[in-house]
C-alpha cells in the first residue's frame, strides 16, 4: 500500500485546497445556490447535508479517490468478513453480526450472535412484564447499569433518546469511581425493588468491580446476603466471575471478544437499554443499524453516508487544519451522545502509531466536544462564531417533536438553522467586534424522527465513520493500550494511599499522596 500522502489523489486534492484558499463560503453560495442539492444525501428519513463545508462535488470526488488510495475496499471487506482487522490484538471485529438481518457477515457469527440476543431480550422483557422479580416476589421498579466507557455510554444514549416518560422500570447509569455517583443513585431508590445490571467483559474493570461490591454489600446489608441472586444480572465474556460474585448462572449473559467495547451497545451489553425501551424496540434499533450497515457495504462511496462523513471530517483536519469538532444535537433526548462520540472517535483514533509501526504523520482524530442546543449557544458557540481557533461544527436535528409543544421545536430548529447560517456566511454590520467572519464550516444531520430505527442508523453511521478515518490513516481503530497504561499504574498508587509503605511512587506522585494525607488526617 502507498503512503497515502505521496499518491496521486493526495497532490490532487493539496491543489484543490489551495485553489479555494481565497474563496469564502458565500462566494460558493452565491455561484452555486443549489449546493445543498449537490452536496446532501438521503437514507431513508436520515439526510446528511455537507453543503456548509469547505469543499465542493470535485473535491469529493478527489476524497473518494484518496479513500481508493488508501485500501477502503479492501479493509471494508475484510472487516465484514470476520478477518483479524484488530491486528495487534489478533481479533476480528464484528459487532455488525449483532445486528445482521441476513448476509452480511459470516453465517456462524451471525448465528452465536443471534442465540445471545434471545435471551438477554427475553431477560428485560421479564423484567419489564415483572415475572423476573425481586428476592421479595416484587416486580422490579428501577434498575441500576453498572458500568464504565463502552460498557456505559452507547446503552446510556439509547435509553436517554428512547426510553418512553412512563416506562415500567426507571433506569440509571452509574460508571465514576467517585462513589458520589453510586450512593446518590441509590440513596433515592427502594432497594427491595432494584435490579442491577454489571456491565464488564472481563469482570475486573477496577471502577466497574469496586462499584459493583458496593452495591451488592449496600443490598446485602438491606436485605440480606441470600437476596444477591435475585437482584443482580451480569453481562460479561468471563461468566465464572460472575457466578463467583454471587450472580445466578440465568441471569450472567455472554458476548464474544470480536465485540469491542465501544461497540458493544449491539450485544448483551444493551440489556440495560432494552430494560429501558422494550425488546421489539430494541429490534428495531438494531434493524436500524442493519441498514445503515448494508448502506456502507454496497453504496458507492461518493454517495455512501459514513464515507462522505469521514471524508468531510479528514479534509477539514487534514487539508484545513481544523483540529475540533463540535457536536450539537438539537434535541435534548440526544444530550449524551457528544460523550459517546468522544469515545468511539478519540479512544478509536486518537492513536500516534500506524499499522506499519511508524509514527503517525496525518490527524487521525478530531477533538470532539458538545452539548445540546439551545445550551451550547450560551456556553461555547461565542469561540466557534469569533474565536481564532477555527472548528468545525456538526448540527444534528430531528424534524418531528418528542413533545406537545411545538412552538418549542421550532423555536429549536429555527435556532440550530441560524447558528449553521451564522457560522457559514457571518456578519460584517456594526463595529468591528461585532464582526463575525463567517467561513467556518459545518455539517447538518437532520433526522426524520427520533425512533429507534433512526437512531440505529445514526450510531451506526458514526461507528462506520470511524473505520473509514482509521483506514485513510493508516491505524488500528480497534484497541486501546493507552487508556491501559493509566489503569495500571493506579493499582500500586491505591496501595500507596491505603497506607502501604512499600511502594515507592515516582517524586511527583509522592508529594501529592503526602499532601492528600495530611488533608485526609
Amino acid at each position: 500500500m502507498p503512503v497515502i500522502t505521496e499518491t496521486d489523489a493526495w497532490a490532487r486534492l493539496a491543489a484543490l485546497q489551495e485553489g479555494i484558499a481565497t474563496t469564502t463560503l458565500a462566494d460558493m453560495f452565491q455561484r452555486a445556490p443549489a449546493r445543498a442539492d449537490a452536496l446532501g444525501w438521503e437514507l431513508d428519513g436520515l439526510w446528511l447535508d455537507l453543503s456548509r463545508q469547505r469543499l465542493n462535488p470535485e473535491i469529493i470526488t478527489a476524497l473518494c479517490a484518496l479513500a481508493q488510495a488508501a485500501g477502503l475496499d479492501d479493509m471494508r471487506k475484510a472487516l465484514f468478513s470476520g478477518q483479524p482487522v484488530n491486528a495487534t490484538e489478533g481479533r476480528a471485529v464484528l459487532h455488525m453480526a449483532l445486528r445482521d438481518l441476513g448476509g452480511l457477515t459470516p453465517a456462524g457469527f451471525a448465528a452465536t450472535a443471534a442465540g445471545q440476543k434471545k435471551a438477554f431480550l427475553e431477560f428485560a422483557d421479564a423484567v419489564r412484564a415483572g415475572t423476573a422479580t425481586a428476592a421479595s416476589g416484587k416486580r422490579f421498579t428501577d434498575a441500576v447499569a453498572i458500568g464504565i466507557g463502552g460498557s456505559h455510554l452507547g446503552p446510556q444514549v439509547v435509553t436517554t433518546a428512547l426510553a418512553e416518560f412512563d416506562a415500567p422500570v426507571r433506569v440509571h447509569y452509574v460508571a465514576n469511581a467517585d462513589a458520589t455517583d453510586l450512593a446518590g443513585t441509590l440513596a433515592r431508590l427502594d432497594l427491595s425493588a432494584t435490579l442491577f445490571i454489571v456491565a464488564s467483559k472481563t469482570f475486573t474493570t477496577a471502577e466497574t468491580m469496586r462499584n459493583a461490591r458496593s452495591a451488592r454489600d449496600w443490598l446485602a446489608a438491606a436485605l440480606g446476603e441470600d437476596a444477591v441472586a435475585a437482584h443482580f444480572a451480569a453481562v460479561t465474556s468471563a461468566p465464572a466471575r460472575a457466578q463467583e460474585f454471587g450472580i445466578a448462572p440465568d441471569r450472567v449473559f455472554g458476548f464474544e471478544d470480536w465485540v469491542g467495547g465501544r461497540y458493544s451497545l449491539w450485544s448483551p451489553v444493551g440489556l440495560s437499554a432494552a430494560v429501558a425501551i422494550g425488546a421489539d424496540r430494541f429490534e428495531r434499533l438494531l434493524a436500524g443499524a442493519h441498514a445503515m450497515d448494508r448502506h456502507f457495504v454496497e453504496a458507492p462511496d461518493g454517495e455512501n453516508l459514513p464515507v462522505l462523513l469521514a471524508l468531510c471530517d479528514f479534509w477539514n483536519r487534514n487539508f484545513l487544519s481544523l483540529p475540533a469538532r463540535a457536536v450539537l444535537p438539537y434535541d435534548e433526548r440526544l444530550r449524551i451522545l457528544p460523550a459517546h462520540l468522544q469515545q468511539l472517535e478519540m479512544e478509536s483514533n486518537g492513536k500516534g502509531v500506524t499499522l506499519a509501526g511508524e509514527a503517525v504523520a496525518l490527524s487521525p482524530a478530531a477533538v470532539v466536544f458538545g452539548m445540546t442546543g439551545t445550551n451550547g449557544q450560551h456556553t461555547f458557540h461565542q469561540m466557534l462564531h469569533q474565536g481564532p481557533p477555527l472548528i468545525a461544527a456538526e448540527f444534528i436535528g430531528i424534524a418531528e417533536p418528542g413533545h406537545d409543544l411545538p412552538h418549542h421545536h421550532d423555536m429549536l430548529l429555527a435556532n440550530m438553522l441560524a447558528q449553521a447560517e451564522a457560522l457559514a456566511l457571518g456578519s460584517r454590520e456594526g463595529p468591528v467586534e461585532r464582526h463575525c467572519p463567517g467561513d467556518r464550516p459545518s455539517s447538518l444531520i437532520l433526522l426524520k424522527r427520533l425512533d429507534p430505527e433512526r437512531l440505529g442508523m445514526l450510531l451506526a453511521l458514526y461507528e462506520h465513520k470511524v473505520f473509514v478515518e482509521g483506514v485513510l490513516s493508516g491505524i488500528n481503530t480497534f484497541d486501546q493500550f493507552g487508556v491501559e497504561l493509566g489503569k495500571s499504574l493506579a493499582g500500586p498508587l491505591i496501595k500507596v494511599l491505603a497506607g502501604d509503605s512499600g511502594a515507592s511512587p515516582n517524586p511527583a506522585s509522592a508529594a501529592a499522596v503526602a499532601r492528600l494525607k495530611a488533608w485526609r488526617g
